[in-house]
């Protein structure tokens, strides 16, 4: 059985975010890009699925819509451990056309299940998965934070309001997760990374389709207000600065 992970190639959460054109576009020089946390972690679940006699997993496949700038992201994911890697020559400009796009070229895979993370750290959409779904015309379950395979089928555990709920599912399904469906991401190692380089990695053609959304304009935060001082014996000021001005009372 095939897996596929749909890979996302996002900034590393420690970069120092800057816009250009006007605060139109997001500024990339300089940025360190890194396997979307959610993602990461479901390759490691799929690696373990793999690495486990028990299962029938034999194969894991990364998917990514990207330009060649993500090959080096889409070479750690194989490092990992990944079979093999499909990048869609394309800019991910929405979700819509990120799913789109994945979806045709699954259309012509033959695989078990696709693990997609429920979203990315950099636009926090939590659209890909549902919508990737929807043009596969498979049943997907969302907030996947256990899967374990149970004989032909999978047993696909939830976090919901009060509590957890265990869904019975065969394949072909796609599986929207969270945090938890891994304990930690892996790193790769030595022998990982010299493999990679060795690995499949196919470039596509992106298909004919429209982009249905764009940014108009970006607004970083207001800066934090320097911090203030308060005279320990002071109790009055400290509660009326945290009861008129930070309005935390």
């Amino acid at each position: 059985m095939k897996v596929i992970v749909c890979l996302g190639n996002v900034p590393d959460t420690t970069t120092k975010i800057k816009f250009v054109d006007d605060n139109k576009a997001f500024d990339t020089s300089g940025v360190q890009w890194i396997i979307n946390p959610w993602d990461e972690l479901s390759l490691t679940r799929a690696m373990e699925l793999k690495e486990d006699s028990k299962n029938t997993v034999d194969t894991v496949t990364v998917i990514t819509v990207g330009l060649k700038e993500a090959e080096p992201t889409i070479r750690k994911a194989l490092a990992i451990g990944a079979d093999d890697a499909i990048r869609i020559d394309a800019d991910p400009k929405d979700a819509y056309y990120v799913a789109f796009q994945m979806a045709e070229v699954l259309k012509k895979e033959d695989f078990g299940f696709v693990f997609s993370g429920i979203e990315s750290s950099d636009y926090n959409g939590a659209a890909v998965g549902g919508m990737l779904a929807e043009f596969l015309d498979l049943p997907s379950v969302s907030a996947v934070s256990s899967l374990q395979m149970d004989g032909s089928a999978f047993n696909l555990t939830r976090d919901i309001d009060g509590g957890r709920e265990v869904i019975s599912i065969q394949t072909p399904f796609v599986a929207i997760v969270q945090k938890g469906i891994a304990i930690e991401p892996r790193i790769p190692a030595m022998r990982g990374i010299m493999m990679a380089r060795k690995k499949p990695l196919n470039v596509v053609e992106p298909a004919e389709q429209e982009v249905l959304t764009g940014f108009t304009s970006f607004e970083l935060p207001k800066s934090k207000p320097p911090c203030r001082m308060i005279d320990p014996e002071n109790v009055k000021e400290l509660v009326d600065l945290l009861q008129n001005e930070a309005n935390v009372l």
